[in-house]
Protein backbone atom coordinates (compact mmCIF):
# COMPACT_ATOMS: atom_id res chain seq x y z
CA UNK A 1 0.00 0.00 0.00
CA UNK A 2 2.61 2.70 0.48
CA UNK A 3 4.17 2.23 -3.03
CA UNK A 4 0.35 2.65 -4.37
CA UNK A 5 -0.27 5.60 -2.09
CA UNK A 6 3.07 6.92 -3.25
CA UNK A 7 2.26 6.29 -7.22
CA UNK A 8 -1.40 7.69 -6.90
CA UNK A 9 -0.19 11.04 -5.01
CA UNK A 10 2.85 11.63 -7.71
CA UNK A 11 1.95 9.66 -10.94
CA UNK A 12 -1.20 8.73 -11.37
CA UNK A 13 -2.78 12.42 -11.63
CA UNK A 14 -4.95 13.97 -13.15
CA UNK A 15 -7.50 10.75 -13.29
CA UNK A 16 -11.16 10.57 -13.37
CA UNK A 17 -11.15 8.66 -9.96
CA UNK A 18 -10.71 10.33 -6.68
CA UNK A 19 -7.32 9.56 -4.19
CA UNK A 20 -9.61 7.35 -2.32
CA UNK A 21 -11.42 5.71 -5.13
CA UNK A 22 -7.66 5.18 -7.02
CA UNK A 23 -6.47 3.76 -3.67
CA UNK A 24 -9.65 1.22 -3.33
CA UNK A 25 -8.94 -0.11 -7.16
CA UNK A 26 -5.19 -0.65 -6.59
CA UNK A 27 -5.64 -2.69 -2.87
CA UNK A 28 -8.03 -5.10 -5.45
CA UNK A 29 -4.92 -5.28 -8.04
CA UNK A 30 -2.52 -6.16 -5.12
CA UNK A 31 -4.44 -8.54 -3.31
CA UNK A 32 -5.26 -10.14 -7.30
CA UNK A 33 -1.41 -10.56 -7.52
CA UNK A 34 -0.91 -11.64 -4.44
CA UNK A 35 -2.91 -14.77 -5.23
CA UNK A 36 -0.83 -15.31 -8.22
CA UNK A 37 2.34 -14.89 -7.02
CA UNK A 38 1.75 -17.51 -4.03
CA UNK A 39 1.45 -19.63 -7.35
CA UNK A 40 4.82 -19.34 -8.10
CA UNK A 41 4.23 -16.27 -10.69
CA UNK A 42 7.21 -13.47 -10.23
CA UNK A 43 7.62 -12.17 -13.43
CA UNK A 44 5.73 -11.91 -16.70
CA UNK A 45 7.09 -10.79 -20.91
CA UNK A 46 4.70 -8.95 -22.73
CA UNK A 47 5.16 -6.66 -26.48
CA UNK A 48 3.99 -4.17 -28.23
CA UNK A 49 4.77 -1.30 -30.79
CA UNK A 50 7.12 1.35 -30.70
CA UNK A 51 4.17 4.59 -30.18
CA UNK A 52 4.74 6.98 -27.08
CA UNK A 53 2.22 5.89 -25.34
CA UNK A 54 3.95 2.58 -24.84
CA UNK A 55 7.29 3.93 -24.33
CA UNK A 56 5.57 5.34 -20.98
CA UNK A 57 3.90 1.99 -20.27
CA UNK A 58 6.96 0.24 -20.48
CA UNK A 59 9.16 2.99 -19.02
CA UNK A 60 6.51 4.20 -16.28
CA UNK A 61 3.59 2.01 -15.84
CA UNK A 62 5.88 -1.38 -15.80
CA UNK A 63 7.87 -0.18 -12.62
CA UNK A 64 4.65 1.15 -10.83
CA UNK A 65 3.12 -2.57 -11.69
CA UNK A 66 5.98 -4.10 -9.99
CA UNK A 67 6.38 -2.08 -6.95
CA UNK A 68 2.27 -2.01 -5.91
CA UNK A 69 2.30 -5.35 -7.20
CA UNK A 70 5.56 -7.87 -6.71
CA UNK A 71 5.23 -9.00 -10.36
CA UNK A 72 8.19 -8.21 -12.38
CA UNK A 73 7.30 -7.08 -16.16
CA UNK A 74 9.39 -7.14 -18.97
CA UNK A 75 7.41 -4.66 -21.47
CA UNK A 76 9.46 -4.70 -24.97
CA UNK A 77 9.01 -2.57 -27.75
CA UNK A 78 9.37 -3.23 -31.07
CA UNK A 79 8.48 -1.96 -34.46
CA UNK A 80 4.67 -3.04 -35.96
CA UNK A 81 5.96 -5.44 -38.71
CA UNK A 82 8.05 -7.50 -36.64
CA UNK A 83 5.21 -7.70 -33.88
CA UNK A 84 3.13 -9.29 -36.55
CA UNK A 85 5.24 -11.85 -37.83
CA UNK A 86 5.81 -13.04 -34.39
CA UNK A 87 2.22 -13.06 -33.69
CA UNK A 88 1.53 -14.85 -36.98
CA UNK A 89 4.27 -17.22 -35.62
CA UNK A 90 2.83 -18.03 -32.39
CA UNK A 91 -0.69 -18.73 -34.14
CA UNK A 92 0.99 -20.86 -36.06
CA UNK A 93 3.31 -22.90 -33.84
CA UNK A 94 1.03 -23.00 -30.72
CA UNK A 95 3.74 -21.25 -28.94
CA UNK A 96 3.82 -17.81 -27.74
CA UNK A 97 7.04 -16.01 -26.71
CA UNK A 98 5.04 -13.64 -24.41
CA UNK A 99 2.25 -13.78 -21.76
CA UNK A 100 0.45 -10.96 -23.34
CA UNK A 101 0.83 -8.67 -27.09
CA UNK A 102 -0.79 -4.95 -27.02
CA UNK A 103 -1.50 -5.97 -30.94
CA UNK A 104 -3.99 -3.87 -33.45
CA UNK A 105 -7.46 -5.07 -33.60
CA UNK A 106 -7.23 -5.44 -37.47
CA UNK A 107 -6.14 -8.88 -36.30
CA UNK A 108 -9.71 -9.42 -35.04
CA UNK A 109 -10.76 -11.92 -38.14
CA UNK A 110 -7.58 -14.03 -38.18
CA UNK A 111 -8.07 -14.60 -33.93
CA UNK A 112 -11.90 -15.57 -34.79
CA UNK A 113 -11.23 -17.57 -37.75
CA UNK A 114 -8.14 -18.98 -35.99
CA UNK A 115 -9.45 -19.94 -32.62
CA UNK A 116 -5.63 -19.52 -30.69
CA UNK A 117 -7.30 -16.55 -28.61
CA UNK A 118 -8.52 -16.16 -25.76
CA UNK A 119 -11.87 -15.25 -25.82
CA UNK A 120 -11.76 -12.49 -23.18
CA UNK A 121 -16.06 -12.48 -22.88
CA UNK A 122 -15.52 -16.38 -21.68
CA UNK A 123 -12.32 -15.60 -19.33
CA UNK A 124 -13.70 -13.29 -17.73
CA UNK A 125 -16.89 -14.84 -16.95
CA UNK A 126 -14.77 -18.11 -16.02
CA UNK A 127 -11.67 -19.50 -15.06
CA UNK A 128 -10.33 -15.51 -14.88
CA UNK A 129 -13.26 -14.12 -12.77
CA UNK A 130 -11.17 -13.69 -9.68
CA UNK A 131 -9.19 -11.51 -12.00
CA UNK A 132 -10.76 -9.43 -13.54
CA UNK A 133 -11.00 -5.75 -11.83
CA UNK A 134 -14.49 -5.45 -10.10
CA UNK A 135 -13.71 -1.28 -11.85
CA UNK A 136 -12.62 -2.19 -15.28
CA UNK A 137 -16.06 -0.70 -16.54
CA UNK A 138 -15.97 -2.00 -20.04
CA UNK A 139 -19.05 0.35 -21.01
CA UNK A 140 -16.53 3.42 -21.00
CA UNK A 141 -14.56 2.35 -23.79
CA UNK A 142 -14.80 3.47 -26.87
CA UNK A 143 -13.15 1.13 -29.07
CA UNK A 144 -15.21 -2.81 -27.91
CA UNK A 145 -17.14 -2.48 -31.37
CA UNK A 146 -13.80 -3.01 -33.21
CA UNK A 147 -12.37 -5.84 -30.81
CA UNK A 148 -15.77 -7.94 -30.72
CA UNK A 149 -16.21 -10.90 -33.65
CA UNK A 150 -18.51 -11.87 -35.69
CA UNK A 151 -20.13 -14.13 -32.82
CA UNK A 152 -20.29 -11.38 -30.54
CA UNK A 153 -17.43 -12.04 -27.87
CA UNK A 154 -14.87 -9.57 -26.63
CA UNK A 155 -11.14 -11.10 -28.23
CA UNK A 156 -9.29 -7.88 -27.34
CA UNK A 157 -9.18 -5.14 -24.82
CA UNK A 158 -8.19 -1.69 -26.59
CA UNK A 159 -5.12 -0.18 -24.79
CA UNK A 160 -4.75 2.69 -27.19
CA UNK A 161 -6.18 4.27 -29.91
CA UNK A 162 -5.73 7.02 -32.93
CA UNK A 163 -7.51 8.14 -36.36
CA UNK A 164 -6.20 9.18 -39.20
CA UNK A 165 -7.38 12.71 -40.03
CA UNK A 166 -6.67 15.47 -41.99
CA UNK A 167 -3.84 18.08 -40.52
CA UNK A 168 -3.63 21.59 -41.94
CA UNK A 169 -1.85 24.43 -41.20
CA UNK A 170 -4.61 26.70 -40.12
CA UNK A 171 -2.54 30.20 -39.58
CA UNK A 172 -1.78 29.70 -43.35
CA UNK A 173 -5.53 28.99 -44.41
CA UNK A 174 -6.17 32.58 -42.63
CA UNK A 175 -4.18 34.79 -44.32
CA UNK A 176 -6.15 37.47 -46.30
CA UNK A 177 -3.62 37.15 -49.37
CA UNK A 178 -3.81 33.55 -49.82
CA UNK A 179 -7.87 33.53 -49.85
CA UNK A 180 -7.67 36.12 -51.78
CA UNK A 181 -5.61 34.20 -54.46
CA UNK A 182 -7.29 31.01 -54.33
CA UNK A 183 -10.80 32.24 -54.48
CA UNK A 184 -9.65 33.94 -57.50
CA UNK A 185 -8.34 30.80 -58.79
CA UNK A 186 -10.72 28.18 -58.00
CA UNK A 187 -14.06 29.93 -57.47
CA UNK A 188 -14.53 28.38 -53.66
CA UNK A 189 -13.19 29.50 -50.57
CA UNK A 190 -9.65 28.50 -49.12
CA UNK A 191 -10.81 25.93 -46.50
CA UNK A 192 -10.91 22.38 -44.96
CA UNK A 193 -11.53 20.52 -48.35
CA UNK A 194 -14.53 18.13 -47.99
CA UNK A 195 -13.60 16.33 -51.46
CA UNK A 196 -10.31 14.79 -53.15
CA UNK A 197 -10.68 17.84 -56.01
CA UNK A 198 -10.70 20.31 -53.24
CA UNK A 199 -7.57 18.94 -51.85
CA UNK A 200 -5.46 18.56 -54.86
CA UNK A 201 -6.79 22.09 -55.51
CA UNK A 202 -5.35 23.08 -52.32
CA UNK A 203 -2.03 20.88 -53.32
CA UNK A 204 -1.24 22.25 -55.85
CA UNK A 205 -1.76 25.90 -54.66
CA UNK A 206 0.68 25.97 -52.12
CA UNK A 207 3.04 24.30 -53.72
CA UNK A 208 3.34 25.87 -56.86
CA UNK A 209 1.35 29.66 -56.50
CA UNK A 210 2.28 30.14 -53.05
CA UNK A 211 6.28 28.67 -52.98
CA UNK A 212 7.70 30.29 -50.40
CA UNK A 213 6.66 31.37 -47.26
CA UNK A 214 9.53 33.59 -44.98
CA UNK A 215 11.85 32.87 -47.80
CA UNK A 216 11.93 28.70 -47.06
CA UNK A 217 10.15 26.53 -49.86
CA UNK A 218 6.43 24.97 -49.02
CA UNK A 219 4.74 22.28 -50.07
CA UNK A 220 0.92 21.25 -50.33
CA UNK A 221 0.95 17.87 -49.77
CA UNK A 222 2.46 14.91 -47.08
CA UNK A 223 3.35 11.57 -47.55
CA UNK A 224 5.75 8.51 -47.37
CA UNK A 225 6.59 5.82 -50.16
CA UNK A 226 9.19 4.05 -48.65
CA UNK A 227 9.27 0.31 -49.75
CA UNK A 228 8.78 -0.85 -46.02
CA UNK A 229 5.81 -2.38 -44.53
CA UNK A 230 4.54 0.69 -43.29
CA UNK A 231 3.63 1.28 -47.22
CA UNK A 232 1.01 -1.15 -46.92
CA UNK A 233 -0.82 0.45 -43.51
CA UNK A 234 -1.34 3.54 -45.62
CA UNK A 235 -3.25 1.33 -48.05
CA UNK A 236 -4.78 -1.12 -45.95
CA UNK A 237 -5.81 1.82 -43.16
CA UNK A 238 -8.89 2.69 -45.22
CA UNK A 239 -7.35 4.33 -48.12
CA UNK A 240 -9.36 2.56 -50.33
CA UNK A 241 -12.69 3.56 -48.48
CA UNK A 242 -12.02 6.79 -48.61
CA UNK A 243 -11.80 7.42 -51.73
CA UNK A 244 -15.25 5.35 -51.94
CA UNK A 245 -14.35 2.04 -53.35
CA UNK A 246 -16.11 0.10 -50.18
CA UNK A 247 -19.70 -0.45 -49.35
CA UNK A 248 -21.34 1.48 -47.30
CA UNK A 249 -21.40 0.05 -43.59
CA UNK A 250 -19.90 1.18 -40.36
CA UNK A 251 -17.75 -0.01 -39.13
CA UNK A 252 -16.78 -1.91 -42.14
CA UNK A 253 -18.74 -1.85 -45.41
CA UNK A 254 -20.45 -4.61 -46.10
CA UNK A 255 -20.47 -6.69 -47.93
CA UNK A 256 -17.35 -5.40 -49.42
CA UNK A 257 -14.89 -3.76 -46.81
CA UNK A 258 -12.28 -1.03 -47.56
CA UNK A 259 -9.79 -3.90 -48.56
CA UNK A 260 -12.13 -4.79 -51.09
CA UNK A 261 -12.99 -8.11 -49.84
CA UNK A 262 -16.25 -9.15 -50.63
CA UNK A 263 -17.77 -11.14 -47.66
CA UNK A 264 -21.64 -13.82 -47.98
CA UNK A 265 -24.73 -13.48 -47.09
CA UNK A 266 -23.47 -15.06 -43.68
CA UNK A 267 -21.66 -11.81 -42.97
CA UNK A 268 -18.43 -13.88 -41.89
CA UNK A 269 -17.09 -15.81 -45.01
CA UNK A 270 -14.83 -14.27 -47.30
CA UNK A 271 -16.10 -15.57 -51.36
CA UNK A 272 -13.28 -12.54 -53.17
CA UNK A 273 -11.20 -9.36 -53.52
CA UNK A 274 -10.94 -9.18 -57.10
CA UNK A 275 -13.58 -7.64 -59.10
CA UNK A 276 -14.27 -10.99 -61.53
CA UNK A 277 -14.98 -12.67 -57.95
CA UNK A 278 -17.29 -9.67 -56.60
CA UNK A 279 -14.56 -7.70 -54.37
CA UNK A 280 -13.48 -4.69 -55.40
CA UNK A 281 -9.60 -4.35 -54.58
CA UNK A 282 -8.89 -3.66 -58.48
CA UNK A 283 -11.96 -2.12 -58.88
CA UNK A 284 -11.75 1.59 -60.51
CA UNK A 285 -12.68 3.15 -57.31
CA UNK A 286 -9.51 1.26 -56.01
CA UNK A 287 -7.75 2.12 -59.31
CA UNK A 288 -8.50 5.96 -58.89
CA UNK A 289 -6.96 5.71 -54.76
CA UNK A 290 -3.60 4.43 -56.24
CA UNK A 291 -3.33 6.93 -58.76
CA UNK A 292 -3.85 9.75 -56.62
CA UNK A 293 -1.68 8.88 -53.91
CA UNK A 294 0.81 8.27 -56.52
CA UNK A 295 0.06 11.62 -58.45
CA UNK A 296 -0.11 13.86 -55.42
CA UNK A 297 3.45 12.10 -54.10
CA UNK A 298 5.24 12.98 -56.93
CA UNK A 299 3.56 16.28 -57.96
CA UNK A 300 2.79 18.14 -54.35
CA UNK A 301 4.84 16.59 -51.83
CA UNK A 302 8.52 17.12 -50.57
CA UNK A 303 11.42 14.85 -52.46
CA UNK A 304 12.48 13.26 -49.73
CA UNK A 305 8.80 11.41 -48.55
CA UNK A 306 9.38 9.37 -51.74
CA UNK A 307 12.37 7.73 -49.14
CA UNK A 308 10.72 7.99 -45.63
CA UNK A 309 8.51 5.51 -43.90
CA UNK A 310 5.17 6.30 -41.32
CA UNK A 311 8.03 6.88 -38.33
CA UNK A 312 9.72 9.16 -40.35
CA UNK A 313 7.57 11.29 -42.42
CA UNK A 314 4.84 11.58 -39.21
CA UNK A 315 6.73 14.76 -37.77
CA UNK A 316 7.62 16.40 -40.29
CA UNK A 317 4.90 18.23 -41.36
CA UNK A 318 5.11 20.51 -37.96
CA UNK A 319 8.77 21.05 -39.23
CA UNK A 320 7.28 23.87 -41.03
CA UNK A 321 7.56 23.45 -44.84
CA UNK A 322 4.02 21.14 -45.52
CA UNK A 323 0.61 23.32 -45.64
CA UNK A 324 -1.28 20.31 -44.92
CA UNK A 325 -1.68 16.12 -44.91
CA UNK A 326 -4.67 14.34 -45.83
CA UNK A 327 -3.78 10.93 -44.09
CA UNK A 328 -1.67 12.20 -40.57
CA UNK A 329 -1.88 9.88 -37.70
CA UNK A 330 -3.02 11.50 -34.63
CA UNK A 331 -0.67 9.38 -32.53
CA UNK A 332 1.99 11.94 -33.55
CA UNK A 333 -0.01 15.18 -31.71
CA UNK A 334 2.22 15.15 -29.23
CA UNK A 335 5.31 15.20 -30.91
CA UNK A 336 4.03 17.75 -33.18
CA UNK A 337 2.97 20.20 -30.09
CA UNK A 338 6.32 20.32 -28.23
CA UNK A 339 7.79 23.46 -27.80
CA UNK A 340 9.91 25.16 -30.53
CA UNK A 341 8.94 23.56 -33.71
CA UNK A 342 7.98 25.89 -36.55
CA UNK A 343 4.06 25.02 -36.51
CA UNK A 344 3.62 25.76 -32.72
CA UNK A 345 3.72 29.23 -32.01
CA UNK A 346 5.87 31.27 -28.82
CA UNK A 347 2.93 30.19 -26.21
CA UNK A 348 3.12 26.65 -27.11
CA UNK A 349 -0.58 26.19 -28.90
CA UNK A 350 0.01 24.51 -32.09
CA UNK A 351 -0.65 26.59 -35.31
CA UNK A 352 -2.49 23.89 -37.51
CA UNK A 353 -5.55 22.18 -36.83
CA UNK A 354 -6.41 18.67 -37.49
CA UNK A 355 -9.99 17.87 -39.45
CA UNK A 356 -11.90 15.07 -40.76
CA UNK A 357 -9.93 13.89 -43.42
CA UNK A 358 -11.93 14.50 -47.39
CA UNK A 359 -13.39 11.58 -49.55
CA UNK A 360 -13.15 10.84 -52.91
CA UNK A 361 -15.41 10.79 -55.59
CA UNK A 362 -16.98 7.23 -54.85
CA UNK A 363 -17.37 7.98 -51.62
CA UNK A 364 -21.15 8.15 -50.65
CA UNK A 365 -23.08 8.88 -47.26
CA UNK A 366 -22.89 5.93 -44.56
CA UNK A 367 -19.51 4.53 -45.96
CA UNK A 368 -16.85 4.49 -43.12
CA UNK A 369 -14.60 7.85 -43.20
CA UNK A 370 -11.20 6.76 -42.24
CA UNK A 371 -8.96 4.41 -40.18
CA UNK A 372 -8.85 4.41 -36.43
CA UNK A 373 -5.69 2.51 -34.67
CA UNK A 374 -6.73 0.40 -31.82
CA UNK A 375 -3.83 -1.06 -30.28
CA UNK A 376 -5.62 -3.76 -27.85
CA UNK A 377 -4.58 -6.51 -25.32
CA UNK A 378 -4.47 -10.05 -26.89
CA UNK A 379 -3.82 -13.23 -25.21
CA UNK A 380 -3.17 -16.57 -26.73
CA UNK A 381 -4.17 -19.85 -25.48
CA UNK A 382 -1.40 -21.45 -25.37
CA UNK A 383 -0.05 -19.41 -22.54
CA UNK A 384 0.58 -20.73 -18.99
CA UNK A 385 -2.29 -20.00 -17.19
CA UNK A 386 -1.19 -18.43 -14.43
CA UNK A 387 1.51 -16.25 -16.34
CA UNK A 388 -1.70 -15.44 -18.65
CA UNK A 389 -3.73 -14.04 -15.44
CA UNK A 390 -0.81 -12.23 -14.81
CA UNK A 391 -0.53 -10.37 -18.36
CA UNK A 392 -4.57 -9.62 -18.00
CA UNK A 393 -3.58 -7.73 -14.68
CA UNK A 394 -0.92 -6.00 -15.85
CA UNK A 395 -3.36 -4.98 -19.46
CA UNK A 396 -6.04 -3.97 -16.90
CA UNK A 397 -3.71 -1.92 -14.60
CA UNK A 398 -2.48 -0.19 -18.12
CA UNK A 399 -6.14 0.62 -18.69
CA UNK A 400 -7.69 1.37 -15.40
CA UNK A 401 -9.29 4.37 -14.46
CA UNK A 402 -6.96 4.90 -11.70
CA UNK A 403 -3.59 5.12 -15.00
CA UNK A 404 -5.52 5.98 -18.20
CA UNK A 405 -6.14 9.82 -18.00
CA UNK A 406 -2.66 10.16 -17.17
CA UNK A 407 -1.81 8.11 -19.92
CA UNK A 408 -3.91 9.59 -22.23
CA UNK A 409 -2.32 13.17 -21.48
CA UNK A 410 1.11 11.87 -22.04
CA UNK A 411 0.04 9.96 -25.61
CA UNK A 412 -3.14 11.45 -26.61
CA UNK A 413 -4.32 7.88 -27.46
CA UNK A 414 -7.32 7.92 -25.73
CA UNK A 415 -9.64 4.47 -24.87
CA UNK A 416 -12.19 5.42 -22.67
CA UNK A 417 -14.94 7.83 -22.71
CA UNK A 418 -13.99 9.62 -19.38
CA UNK A 419 -11.05 10.45 -19.97
CA UNK A 420 -11.86 12.15 -23.17
CA UNK A 421 -14.92 14.28 -21.53
CA UNK A 422 -12.86 15.17 -18.34
CA UNK A 423 -12.07 18.47 -17.36
CA UNK A 424 -8.73 18.39 -17.98
CA UNK A 425 -8.84 18.27 -21.60
CA UNK A 426 -11.72 20.88 -21.83
CA UNK A 427 -9.37 23.32 -20.41
CA UNK A 428 -6.54 22.24 -22.31
CA UNK A 429 -8.45 21.49 -25.95
CA UNK A 430 -7.05 24.29 -27.53
CA UNK A 431 -3.16 22.58 -26.97
CA UNK A 432 -4.37 20.09 -29.06
CA UNK A 433 -5.38 21.45 -32.44
CA UNK A 434 -9.17 19.64 -32.51
CA UNK A 435 -8.23 15.83 -31.21
CA UNK A 436 -10.76 16.68 -28.16
CA UNK A 437 -13.45 17.84 -30.35
CA UNK A 438 -12.81 14.78 -33.03
CA UNK A 439 -13.20 12.46 -30.19
CA UNK A 440 -15.73 14.08 -28.28
CA UNK A 441 -17.71 14.41 -31.81
CA UNK A 442 -20.43 12.13 -33.17
CA UNK A 443 -17.99 12.07 -35.96
CA UNK A 444 -15.53 9.67 -34.62
CA UNK A 445 -17.43 6.43 -35.06
CA UNK A 446 -16.89 6.61 -38.87
CA UNK A 447 -13.08 5.81 -38.16
CA UNK A 448 -12.37 2.36 -38.12
CA UNK A 449 -9.93 -0.13 -37.92
CA UNK A 450 -9.65 -2.92 -39.88
CA UNK A 451 -12.66 -5.48 -39.83
CA UNK A 452 -13.45 -9.12 -39.20
CA UNK A 453 -13.84 -9.51 -43.55
CA UNK A 454 -9.79 -10.13 -43.69
CA UNK A 455 -9.64 -13.92 -42.77
CA UNK A 456 -5.27 -13.64 -42.59
CA UNK A 457 -4.58 -9.96 -41.97
CA UNK A 458 -0.71 -10.77 -41.15
CA UNK A 459 -0.34 -12.71 -44.60
CA UNK A 460 -2.45 -10.74 -46.41
CA UNK A 461 -1.22 -7.05 -45.26
CA UNK A 462 2.11 -7.81 -46.03
CA UNK A 463 1.02 -7.93 -49.87
CA UNK A 464 0.13 -4.67 -50.33
CA UNK A 465 3.13 -2.92 -49.83
CA UNK A 466 5.01 -4.92 -52.20
CA UNK A 467 2.58 -4.42 -54.98
CA UNK A 468 2.32 -0.43 -54.49
CA UNK A 469 5.75 -0.61 -54.36
CA UNK A 470 5.63 -1.82 -58.03
CA UNK A 471 3.35 1.53 -58.96
CA UNK A 472 5.45 3.75 -57.31
CA UNK A 473 8.63 2.51 -58.97
CA UNK A 474 6.78 2.92 -62.12
CA UNK A 475 7.58 -0.83 -62.68
CA UNK A 476 3.70 -1.49 -62.84
CA UNK A 477 0.69 0.93 -63.55
CA UNK A 478 -1.64 1.59 -61.11
CA UNK A 479 -4.54 -0.57 -62.48
CA UNK A 480 -1.96 -3.72 -63.21
CA UNK A 481 -0.30 -3.29 -59.40
CA UNK A 482 -4.30 -3.44 -58.18
CA UNK A 483 -4.80 -6.28 -60.52
CA UNK A 484 -1.77 -8.37 -59.37
CA UNK A 485 -2.56 -7.36 -55.58
CA UNK A 486 -5.95 -8.75 -55.83
CA UNK A 487 -5.18 -11.87 -57.70
CA UNK A 488 -2.40 -12.67 -54.91
CA UNK A 489 -5.13 -12.12 -52.34
CA UNK A 490 -7.76 -14.30 -53.59
CA UNK A 491 -4.53 -17.01 -53.83
CA UNK A 492 -4.24 -16.75 -50.18
CA UNK A 493 -8.14 -17.23 -49.63
CA UNK A 494 -7.96 -20.15 -52.20
CA UNK A 495 -5.24 -21.69 -50.14
CA UNK A 496 -6.60 -20.91 -46.62
CA UNK A 497 -9.85 -22.44 -48.05
CA UNK A 498 -8.14 -25.37 -48.77
CA UNK A 499 -6.46 -25.87 -45.33
CA UNK A 500 -9.17 -25.17 -43.69
CA UNK A 501 -9.92 -22.45 -40.44
CA UNK A 502 -11.50 -23.25 -37.39
CA UNK A 503 -14.65 -20.71 -38.33
CA UNK A 504 -15.72 -19.50 -41.37
CA UNK A 505 -13.09 -20.48 -43.64
CA UNK A 506 -13.16 -18.69 -47.08
CA UNK A 507 -15.07 -19.90 -49.95
CA UNK A 508 -14.41 -18.36 -53.17
CA UNK A 509 -17.19 -17.42 -56.26
CA UNK A 510 -16.02 -18.64 -59.23
CA UNK A 511 -14.22 -16.34 -61.31
CA UNK A 512 -16.88 -14.44 -63.85
CA UNK A 513 -16.74 -11.76 -66.56
CA UNK A 514 -15.78 -8.65 -64.36
CA UNK A 515 -19.00 -6.79 -65.84
CA UNK A 516 -21.06 -8.80 -63.89
CA UNK A 517 -20.59 -7.18 -60.73
CA UNK A 518 -19.53 -4.16 -61.34
CA UNK A 519 -22.18 -1.58 -60.67
CA UNK A 520 -23.88 1.88 -59.30
CA UNK A 521 -26.07 0.14 -56.62
CA UNK A 522 -22.80 -0.91 -54.54
CA UNK A 523 -19.15 -2.39 -54.72
CA UNK A 524 -17.04 -2.83 -57.14
CA UNK A 525 -18.79 0.72 -58.15
CA UNK A 526 -18.58 0.98 -62.06
CA UNK A 527 -16.18 3.61 -63.08
CA UNK A 528 -17.98 7.10 -63.55
CA UNK A 529 -17.10 9.19 -66.02
CA UNK A 530 -15.95 12.76 -63.49
CA UNK A 531 -13.57 11.83 -60.92
CA UNK A 532 -12.47 15.46 -59.96
CA UNK A 533 -15.87 17.37 -59.74
CA UNK A 534 -15.82 20.65 -58.22
CA UNK A 535 -13.71 21.13 -54.66
CA UNK A 536 -15.90 22.04 -51.66
CA UNK A 537 -14.62 23.33 -48.78
CA UNK A 538 -15.94 24.14 -45.10
CA UNK A 539 -14.73 26.87 -42.56
CA UNK A 540 -12.89 25.29 -40.07
CA UNK A 541 -15.14 26.90 -36.99
CA UNK A 542 -18.23 25.84 -39.10
CA UNK A 543 -16.85 22.34 -38.16
CA UNK A 544 -16.11 22.66 -34.92
CA UNK A 545 -19.14 24.20 -34.05
CA UNK A 546 -21.06 21.13 -35.56
CA UNK A 547 -19.34 18.48 -33.19
CA UNK A 548 -19.75 21.30 -30.34
CA UNK A 549 -23.20 20.65 -30.88
CA UNK A 550 -23.38 16.91 -31.76
CA UNK A 551 -23.31 16.99 -35.08
CA UNK A 552 -21.27 15.33 -37.35
CA UNK A 553 -20.81 18.13 -39.45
Amino acid sequence: MPAAERWVNTEFQASSLNKKQQIEELKWFISAADKLRKQGVKQIHVVSETLDTHDYESRVLALAFEEITGIKVKHDLIQEGDLVEQLQNALQTGKSPYDGWISDSDLIGTHYRYGQTVILSDYMQGVGKEFTNPGLDLKDFIGLSFTTAPDGKLYQLPDQQFANLYWFRADWFERADFKARFLAKYGYPLGVPQNWSAYEDIADFFTNDVKQIDGKKVYGHMDYGKKDPSLGWRFTDAWLSMAGAADKGIPNGLPVDEWGIRIAADKCTPVGASVARGGATNSPAAVFALSKYLDWMKLYAPPSALQMNFSEAGPVPAQGQIAQQIFWYSAFTASATKAGLAAVDSNGKPKWRMAPSPHGPYWKEGMQNGYQDVGAWTYLKSTPPTQMAAAWLYGQFLTSKTVSLKKSIVGLTFIRNSDIRHPYFTEHADEFGGLIEFYRSPARVAWTPTGTNVPHYPRMAALWWKNVALALAGEKTPQAAMDNLALQMDQIMLDLQASGMRLCAPKLNPLANPAKYLSDKGAPWKKIANEKPKGETIAYEKLLQAWREGRVK
